[in-house]
């Protein structure tokens, strides 16, 4: 397993009370997409993200990766599917509108964020 900083965190939110997590497998063609999202979406939020290459079936299994990406919010998959096993293949996001591709939207993290805790809000003010 090797983690990796993908250049979105901030160094004032390093104890930020929400973190974001993505595993993806090494090379997976959705992770600058989910970057760009999670950069768009946590304006205003104050969110740590990392990124963990996830490269076998065990790693994926210890961390929940249901495919590459997949995104914890303070440990958890907030689009999870029931049923969905450990998986290094590549995941499939349903958006609201019924279109699929391999990223959450940018309107679906911005509404699991603002779930998690209030604009602004670090740890700190909590």
């Amino acid at each position: 397993m090797n983690v990796r900083d993908a250049g979105v965190r901030d160094a004032g939110v390093r104890d930020a009370g929400i973190r974001i997590t993505v595993l993806a497998v090494p090379g997976c063609p959705n992770v600058p997409v989910v970057r760009e999202r999670i950069a768009a979406a946590r304006e205003g939020h104050a969110v740590a993200v990392e990124f963990v290459e996830v490269s076998d079936e065990a790693t994926a299994t210890r961390w929940h990766m249901t495919g590459s990406p997949t995104l914890l919010l303070d440990g958890v998959d907030p689009f999870a599917v029931p049923g969905a096993g450990p998986s290094l293949s590549c995941r499939l996001y349903r958006h609201t509108d019924g279109t699929t591709d391999g990223a959450p939207s940018e309107a679906d993290l911005r509404r699991v964020l603002a779930a998690s805790g209030p604009a602004g809000t670090t740890s700190k003010q909590r």
